[in-house]
């Protein structure tokens, strides 16, 4: 508590309490000293008076005159504060009697007493005095004996003479003292304080502006100085606190100063940072539509020619062209996925669905892969549902099952669903390489892959496991890794449990696409190959297309036509209008209800929105035949 009082309190205090002190112990000194005294005095008076009245009593208590006895009582009972008297023999028997005697004190002595005594009970005082024989000179010139030498020959006293004096008047004075005293220190006490307050303003108002002042310059006024008061310490004090609040205004104009270059080179480079990201986001929109057009074309030339028949090595050449251009469209799509998380305008679709075909769907695409690298791939569910978006879903578990095929050189892969709680747990299990603890955290970055130094082409691009967080993330599932560095890995999705709802008509499900004979569909596109590859695959399909180059074309060729059950329109046209704008036309012409398909060669965040704003759904190129079927299966067969 003191730690937390201020100067002038402290200075208060050491000015009172040596003061109130010493006043108190000299008043208590004098007072018990006066007290004594007077204690003494008054017992010295009621002894003289005893001894008085023994050696005038003697003869009468030798001859037994009592009246002269009582006389002499009365005449002592008159002196002040003497309140009783008594004159008893050697036998106890009282001679003489005046005033009251204390009847709390012990009796009247049964016998003459040898030694004078005192003792105080109460508001009295009693004394007892014996009565001894004085000495008595013979004149008869013979003998010299006295009473004296008879007391020395072993003759006891005549009696005793018991005084008691009232204490009242000495209590009284002894009041009358203490209240003095008292009334003595409390004067010290207000004088103590009035010299004391006036001593700690002088200390305590300099320390006040001094604080005042520093508090001031801590709020940032650092213009503020103390005025020099005073001498000595106090005016150092002063001085110091100027000379600090000088360096410190100078070292805040520096720092400023510093500050200030320091945000213009910021900005500065912020700048270019930004146009640097501008460039580099329209160079790779540039670039990504620029070659995903011929890749776009490519595909669907290598599906068609897929479909026709061929000698075996022919076949061989075919596959293999096939494998190259869906590794190429496989590192675009990663880069077209993590662009659209980054741009945030991927939408998850949350519904419960169930968890059992989604997982054996994943293992059969993977299968394949895994048994030319010698892997086995099992599932290990149950019939359970779960509430995510299974496309999003499927995309996470195809990521983590593709990178445990990619770096597991021996072993088997697991896919196992295990139920916690309310909550599943999607596993896969590897025996791989391994991850080593300090880089656990670093794979989920973009770019990253600790086993390709190289930068191996059939290792991708380090990009899947970064679109395996941000989809986690986006779905609000929970994302583990459990690993040991050459005895594989363990990578955990935790998702809520759902419940299935009632039956009813099985969905489509847009994987497993129906027959497409003789459905009449409208294609725009103004990449000559680009179209006239669209074209040869819807019609390997056994659809019928109308195909179109601009708009006006198509509109024209709508006019005269067959009612198309389907528009495919490319994003990006030539002129004002785009791929929206035309499925917007084409539907006032057709009718509302009119399925439509957008692709496009932009990965741009833009793109993405204009589409889900206008309920088409879009396709990257280069489009998989597969997606493109299932997605022209679905808007035919709506659930």
């Amino acid at each position: 508590m003191i730690a937390r009082w201020g100067v002038r309190a402290r200075v208060m205090v050491a000015a009172v309490v040596p003061m109130l002190a010493l006043a108190v112990v000299l008043t208590v000194f004098f007072t018990t000293s006066r007290l004594a005294d007077m204690d003494e005095a008054l017992t010295a008076r009621g002894t003289a008076f005893a001894r008085q009245l023994a050696a005038a009593s003697e003869y009468a208590v030798f001859s037994g005159n009592r009246d002269a006895l009582q006389q002499l009582a009365s005449a002592v009972l008159a002196e002040d504060d003497i309140v009783g008297v008594s004159i008893v023999d050697r036998n106890g028997e009282t001679l003489a009697r005046s005033g009251m005697l204390d009847g709390q004190l012990p009796p009247l002595p049964t016998s003459a007493v040898l030694e004078p005594s005192t003792m105080i009970k109460g508001p009295t005082l009693r004394i007892i005095e014996p009565i001894r024989p004085n000495r008595l000179e013979l004149d008869d010139g013979f003998t010299a004996i006295t009473l004296g030498a008879a007391v020395h020959l072993g003759e006891a006293p005549l009696g005793s003479v018991v005084l008691e004096l009232s204490l009242k008047h000495l209590h009284g004075k002894r009041d009358e003292m203490l209240w003095a005293g008292a009334g003595s220190v409390l004067l010290v006490l207000v004088g103590s304080l009035l010299l004391a307050s006036h001593l700690s303003r002088g200390v305590s108002g300099p320390i006040r502006v001094v604080a005042h002042t520093v508090a001031r310059i801590g709020q940032g006024k650092l213009g503020e100085r103390v005025p020099l008061m005073g001498g000595g310490s106090l005016r150092k004090l002063a001085e110091g606190v100027n000379e600090m609040a000088e360096k410190l205004a100078s070292a805040h104009e520096d720092l400023a100063r510093r500050i200030e270059e320091a945000t213009a080179e910021l900005r500065a480079r912020k700048e270019e940072a930004e146009t640097a990201n501008l460039a580099k986001s329209r160079f790779l929109a540039a670039a990504s539509h620029d070659l995903r057009q011929p890749m776009h074309a490519l595909g669907l030339f290598i599906t068609e020619l897929g479909q026709h028949a061929h000698a075996p090595q022919s076949r061989r050449l075919v596959q293999r062209i096939a494998a190259s251009a869906e590794a190429m469209e496989n590192l675009l799509d990663s880069l077209l996925d993590i662009s659209k998380l980054d741009a945030g305008v991927l939408q998850p679709n949350i519904r419960p669905f169930a968890l059992q075909p989604v997982l054996l769907r994943i293992a059969a695409e993977q299968r394949s892969s895994a048994e030319e690298r010698g892997l086995q791939l099992k599932v290990r569910t149950n019939d359970w549902w779960v509430d995510s978006d299974p496309v999003l879903f499927e995309r996470i578990v195809t990521n983590l099952v593709s990178n445990a095929v990619r770096y597991t050189p021996a072993g088997r892969i697991l896919i196992a669903a295990r139920k916690r709680g309310k909550r599943i747990h999607v596993e896969v299990r590897d025996s791989g390489i391994g991850i080593p603890p300090d880089a656990q955290e670093i794979i989920f970055q973009e770019f990253v892959q600790l086993d390709n130094n190289e930068r191996a082409r059939d290792k991708g691009l380090g990009l899947g496991l970064a679109i395996v967080r941000k989809l986690a993330d986006l779905l609000g599932h929970g994302l583990g890794l459990r690993s040991t560095p050459g005895r594989g890995s363990v990578f955990t999705v935790d998702m809520p449990m759902a419940q299935p709802p009632a039956p009813t008509q099985e969905e489509d499900g847009g994987r497993a696409p129906g027959d497409l004979q003789d459905i009449c569909i409208a294609l725009l596109d103004d990449d000559p190959l680009a179209c006239a590859g669209m074209e040869g695959l819807l019609s390997s399909w056994g659809c019928e297309v109308i195909p179109a180059s601009t708009p006006d074309d198509l509109l024209a060729m709508l006019a005269d036509s067959r009612h198309p059950d389907l528009l495919i329109s490319d994003f990006r046209l030539h002129g004002p209008r785009n791929g929206i704008d035309m499925v917007r036309a084409v539907r006032e012409l057709l009718g509302e209800q009119l399925p439509a398909i957008l692709i496009s060669g932009d990965t741009g965040a833009d793109t993405q929105a204009l589409a889900q704003e206008a309920g088409v759904p879009l396709l990257h190129k280069p489009v998989r035949p597969a997606r493109l079927r299932a997605l022209i299966n679905r808007l035919r067969n709506p659930v």
